[in-house]
């Protein structure tokens, strides 16, 4: 008798367990199926985009999902966004999330440069900064040709070489266009980014470059896709001449180009 009580007992325990747990389940289940209201990108909201213009122009309106479909960070009041500006494109019928805006000073172009990133001016001649060729957005590689001193008793050396390779174009400004970034001038002018370290490279090219006559920089646009760089290489004179020629014709051009002073 005592056994049967004991299993008697037992079994309306796991009974009462069963129905708890059955119970909360449907719960959880009614709960995570409730239609909630969300807030959707009525159309494409562009990167730059401020948050008072989001709502002024109607880009957000509300539909009903169930609340399990709620992406994470999902706004529940234009409110949230009215002081942000968007920083990554929202699409028509996507859920506005709070991760796709972020604060005022991202706008323009301290909205391109984060961590060590910076934004450097360069003007130059037409030829120089690409004029009338780069939009921002390109990307392009700096060159330098230095004229080199050895010493006091050697001779200078000019060489070339890519000194930055892949550099954003942020803003382009043409002579004949007037001025956009920096003051008016006859030169054309281009604002670059490119992280601090490399800033100190093209600064120091850019002060030798204006201060010896053998000197020069100029821009190359890389392609818009799939762009590829060439191993680094030093190129001088004297690479010139040896470059695809053997040494017995370099030698004998050479030998005949001294003999006729």
């Amino acid at each position: 008798m005592r056994n049967i009580i004991i299993a008697v007992a037992l079994a309306g325990l796991a009974a009462l367990l069963v129905t708890f747990y059955v119970s909360n389940y449907k719960k959880s289940v009614q709960h995570d199926q409730a239609a909630v209201t969300v807030l959707v990108a009525a159309r494409d909201i562009p990167v730059g985009t401020l948050g008072t213009d989001v709502i002024a122009k109607g880009m957000l309106s509300t539909r009903q999902v169930a609340r399990q479909a709620v992406v994470p960070g999902a706004i529940s009041s234009p409110d949230q966004v009215r002081p942000l500006v968007s920083v990554q494109p929202v699409f028509a019928g996507e859920q506005v999330t709070v991760k796709r805006f972020g604060p005022l000073a991202q706008t323009g172009l301290k909205g391109q440069l984060k961590g060590t990133y910076r934004a450097v001016q360069l003007s130059g001649d037409s030829n120089q900064v690409l004029a009338g060729t780069l939009q921002a957005g390109d990307h392009v590689d700096f060159e330098g040709v230095i004229d080199y001193s050895l010493g006091a008793n050697s001779a200078d050396v000019v060489f070339s070489r890519i000194v930055v390779r892949d550099l954003k174009v942020l803003q382009v400004q043409s002579a004949s266009t007037g001025s956009k970034i920096g003051s008016s001038s006859d030169k054309s002018a281009v604002m670059l980014r490119m992280t601090d370290a490399q800033s100190q490279k093209i600064a120091l090219v850019y002060a030798v470059t204006r201060a010896a006559s053998n000197s020069y920089w100029t821009l190359e646009l890389r392609p818009g896709l799939k762009a590829e760089d060439s191993p680094n290489s030093l190129e001088t004179g004297g690479t010139i001449l040896r470059d695809g020629i053997s040494p017995a014709v370099l030698n004998a051009i050479l030998s005949t180009a001294v003999g006729s002073r």
